[in-house]
């Protein structure tokens, strides 16, 4: 049973819907004890770092626990990859700390542009694979993704980076360090190259 944790900030019927039409079952968790029994836990997130790290506060002690020590697979997805690094712009509240790390806004400040570009980074862009991973199995070259955020992943260890994506300048988008994956991008948005991640998310289970 796969645990989408409802923690307050993210649309958690989409991704339950998502694994439904994929054949998993799933559900949405908004205690820690509900934790206990899963096989694999998606955090997803909408909104400020600050805020969710502060309604995460609940759950933290059972992920660590999940996670860290149980080993069972993760997946962070936009918020919810966010939070898996020390902190961000945003406030001062931590993040899990799981993967070393700090998340800022875009800035284009001295960056040369050939057009201009808002924040958020809003809509689909395609993803540049950077290293082998399970997330990833059975995708292309030039699968795309839809993306709504305005802070992105920065002072990530190489060793961690599994995809990244161009907005003005090349940002982290994909991390892993070895359960634990996480997705800037909205895969329960992005129609079939989303339903690959969902597929290959499954089959770590």
């Amino acid at each position: 049973m796969i645990a989408i944790v409802d923690y307050g900030m993210g649309n958690c019927g989409s991704i339950r819907s998502m694994l439904r039409y994929l054949g998993a079952e799933s559900i949405v968790v908004d205690n820690p004890d509900q934790l206990e029994n899963a096989s694999a836990i998606i955090l997803p997130g909408v909104g400020s770092f600050e805020h969710g790290a502060s309604k995460l506060n609940l759950f933290r002690s059972a992920l660590d626990m999940r996670v860290l020590h149980d080993k069972v697979p993760f997946m962070g997805i936009c918020l919810g990859m966010q939070l898996l690094f020390e902190t961000s712009e945003e406030g001062g509240m931590k993040g899990l700390g799981w993967i070393n790390g700090r998340v800022k806004r875009f800035d284009f400040q001295g960056v040369s542009l050939d057009r201009k570009l808002v924040v958020p980074h809003m809509g689909w862009n395609e993803l540049n694979v950077s290293k082998k991973n399970p997330l990833f199995v059975n995708t292309e070259i030039k699968d795309r993704f839809y993306f709504v955020h305005s802070f992105h992943a920065s002072d990530v260890p190489a060793e961690n980076i599994i995809g990244s994506c161009h907005y003005g300048y090349d940002f982290t988008c994909a991390v892993q360090r070895e359960n634990i994956l996480g997705v800037q991008f909205h895969p329960e948005k992005s129609h079939r190259f989303g339903k690959q991640i969902f597929r290959n998310f499954i089959e770590l289970i």
